[in-house]
């Protein structure tokens, strides 16, 4: 006799919120897992239902105190694995270690790599998550993963507030100048990428900035925003050469040491539009600051991987299909 197995969704303290949005999206009720954390900082979690022969989606991100979060997730996954879930599936909304991707000087570590193995020799099936910080890392699990993009979520917010006439799209440094052109195709808009070296000291020179912003909204675009630095000095450079408003965009809000804030006391800084795969403080939320979710978006891909569909039409945006992203 064959018995299909049930989709179960379960979440961690780690953006909590998002999971209990992305099983709504699901019209499923989020798993029941007791968590304790003792006095010495062991971190205790228990699987408080049966999972026998399931297919488990763990949603929860390596962010806000990266270690606890990690460790969250490792312990949860050997306790799915021990109650016999038939598969581990997670979901890393931000997959925090992303930016140790490689050896930039000698005897450094490649952390991201680490950590991808021992997910996986802890056993997990597969891996999903949104915008990598590269994507060589998904070239670091041997197991499947399928890696999701923000470009059209965050697009969507210029669309939808018809915002998008008179744009440019600016990287804030030059490793970021694919993402800004793809961006850019996305709103038809030209892009430009900030030359730091001549932004740092001259911000108003015309070798600040690669490309024409005078007269122009602009959009900085990066995967990330932590200590906020970048956007302050590109928005600083935008500004004085003729940029009318700026807009800080990023899908992952990592906001180290009230960075929100401080982006929103920039008077350069005009709107902040992050996603919630990490949880913002109530000191980093401010009235310039636009929070899209991305619940949809994984609650979507998660039936989809469940049913064994296709996620290709999740990768491109439903205001301009033809950009290949």
């Amino acid at each position: 006799m064959t018995v299909s197995s049930e989709l179960k969704i379960f979440g961690l303290s780690t953006n909590h919120e998002l999971a209990k949005k992305v099983a709504e999206g699901l019209r499923l009720p989020l798993g029941q897992i007791e968590q304790t954390t003792f006095a010495d900082g062991e971190i205790y979690e228990r699987i408080l239902e049966s999972i026998r022969g399931d297919d488990v989606f763990l949603v929860a991100p390596i962010a806000s105190e990266a270690n606890d979060s990690f460790m969250e997730i490792m312990i949860a996954v050997d306790a799915l694995r021990r109650s016999s879930a038939g598969t581990i599936n997670l979901v890393i909304p931000y997959f925090g270690y992303g930016r140790q991707d490689r050896k930039a000087k000698s005897r450094e570590p490649i952390t991201a790599k680490m950590v991808a193995s021992l997910l996986e020799m802890n056993g997990i099936d597969r891996v999903a998550s949104i915008d990598f910080h590269a994507d060589q890392l998904q070239g670091f699990f041997n197991k499947p993963v399928d890696h999701l993009l923000a470009a059209p979520l965050l697009s969507s917010y210029f669309y939808t507030r018809n915002f998008t006439d008179n744009l440019v799209v600016v990287s804030p440094d030059h490793t970021g100048a694919g993402r800004a052109r793809k961006f850019a195709d996305l709103l038809d808009a030209p892009w430009g990428v900030i030359n730091d070296m001549v932004a740092r000291t001259n911000p108003a020179s015309p070798d600040a900035i690669v490309g024409d912003v005078a007269g122009r909204r602009a959009i900085i675009i990066d995967d990330i925003i932590d200590s906020g630095e970048r956007m302050q000095l590109t928005a600083n450079a935008l500004k004085a050469n003729g940029a009318t408003e700026v807009f800080t965009v990023a899908t992952h809000a990592v906001f180290s040491n009230e960075a929100g804030r401080r982006l929103a006391e920039d008077e350069n800084i005009d709107h902040i539009v992050v996603t919630d795969t990490i949880p913002i403080s109530e000191a980093n939320t401010t009235a310039k600051l636009t929070v899209l979710s991305v619940a949809p978006l994984l609650s979507e891909a998660i039936k989809r991987i469940y049913n064994d569909e296709p996620l290709d039409t999740l990768l491109k945006s439903l205001n301009n299909p033809e950009v290949k992203l």
